[in-house]
C-alpha cells in the first residue's frame, strides 16, 4: 500500500503518552480452557473486554509508556489511512446519500484508556463508540494481527482502520442504532444474528472504501486486496472458535463466517455503492 508522505488527518486524538491507570489487570487462565491468547483475540472483534472470562494470575498494565519509532510510523499510517477515508466517505455521502459527512474522531491509545461505551485495552482491540463518534485503537494490534492471526502486510491494517470508520458511517446512516434497538429487545440468539448482518455491512463498506482509494490514490498495490481478504477470513467466527478448540457455532456467530466476510468486502469492492451492502436485506449472508 502506498500511503508514506501523503497527507494525514486532523482527527486524531493522541492518547498513547497518557499514563496508564491501575485498574483491572489482565488475568490468565479459566475461561472454560480457551486460554489467554484465545479468549483475547475473540474480545478483540466482538469489541468486548473478555478478560473476566479469566482468572488466576495477574498481569498489571505498565503505568510507564514508551513510544518507539515503530508506534510513530503506525500513528502515521492510521493518520493517512483516516484522511483516505474521510475524503471518499465525504464524497460518497455527497453523490449517494446526499448529505453532508461528519468525520469521526479516531483515538490513538497505548495500553488502556476509557471511552463512553467502557474500558479500552489490548483486550477489547479496535472498535467504534457511537456515544462519542470516536473508533478506539491502540496500534499495538497491528503487531497482534501479524504475528498472531497470520494477517499481515499494511492493507490488512488499513481494513481493519476502514472496518470501525465502516460503523461510524452506519452510525450517520441510523443503521448502527436502529440496529442496536432492536439487539435490546431480541433473544442472544437474534441479537447475535442482528450483529453480523451489522458487521458484514461494515466489511462491505471497507470494501467500498478500498474501492474508492484505488480510484482516487492510486494506493493499492499488488496483493493488497489479497491482504486484506485474507485479513477478513483470520477474524471470521468459525476461524477464531476453531483456533480456540472449539467447535464453530452459528448462533454465537456475531461478525460472521471467513466466507461471508470475504464475500461482503468482495461486494463492496466491486460495487462501490452503499446500495449494494444491504445485508439487512439480504436472505442469504
Amino acid at each position: 500500500m502506498r500511503w508514506k508522505g501523503r497527507r494525514g488527518s486532523r482527527n486524531i486524538e493522541d492518547r498513547r503518552r497518557r499514563r496508564s491507570g491501575g485498574g483491572r489487570g489482565m488475568v490468565v487462565g479459566g475461561a472454560g480452557g480457551l486460554g489467554l491468547v484465545a479468549v483475547v483475540v475473540i474480545g478483540w472483534f466482538l469489541g468486548v473486554d473478555l478478560t473476566p472470562l479469566l482468572n488466576d494470575v495477574a498481569l498489571e498494565s505498565p503505568r510507564e509508556t514508551t513510544i518507539t519509532a515503530a508506534d510513530e510510523e503506525r500513528a502515521q499510517f492510521v493518520s493517512v489511512t483516516l484522511a483516505d477515508t474521510e475524503e471518499v466517505w465525504a464524497d460518497l455521502f455527497d453523490t449517494q446519500v446526499g448529505e453532508p459527512y461528519t468525520p469521526a474522531t479516531l483515538v490513538l491509545f497505548k495500553g488502556t484508556t476509557s471511552s463512553p461505551c467502557g474500558g479500552a485495552s489490548g483486550a477489547t482491540g479496535p472498535f467504534y463508540c457511537p456515544a462519542d463518534e470516536k473508533a478506539y485503537l491502540d496500534t499495538d494490534f497491528f503487531v497482534t494481527l501479524d504475528q498472531r492471526l497470520g494477517a499481515g502486510g499494511d492493507f490488512a491494517a488499513a481494513y481493519v482502520v476502514a472496518h470501525e470508520i465502516a460503523h461510524h458511517v452506519q452510525n450517520l446512516l441510523g443503521i448502527l442504532g436502529q440496529a442496536n434497538a432492536a439487539r435490546r429487545s431480541a433473544s442472544e440468539a437474534q441479537s447475535n444474528a442482528i450483529s453480523v448482518r451489522v458487521e458484514l455491512q461494515a466489511d462491505c463498506f471497507a470494501g467500498i472504501w478500498a474501492h474508492e482509494a484505488d480510484d482516487r490514490f492510486g494506493s493499492l498495490e499488488k496483493g493488497d486486496v489479497a491482504e486484506a481478504m485474507n485479513a477478513a477470513a483470520q477474524i471470521g467466527d468459525d476461524t477464531l472458535q476453531r483456533g480456540a478448540g472449539r467447535t464453530p457455532r452459528p448462533e454465537t456467530f456475531t461478525h460472521g463466517t471467513a466466507e461471508q466476510r470475504q464475500s461482503w468486502f468482495a461486494t463492496g469492492y466491486a460495487s462501490g455503492r452503499i446500495t449494494d451492502c444491504d445485508t439487512f436485506g439480504a436472505r442469504q449472508l
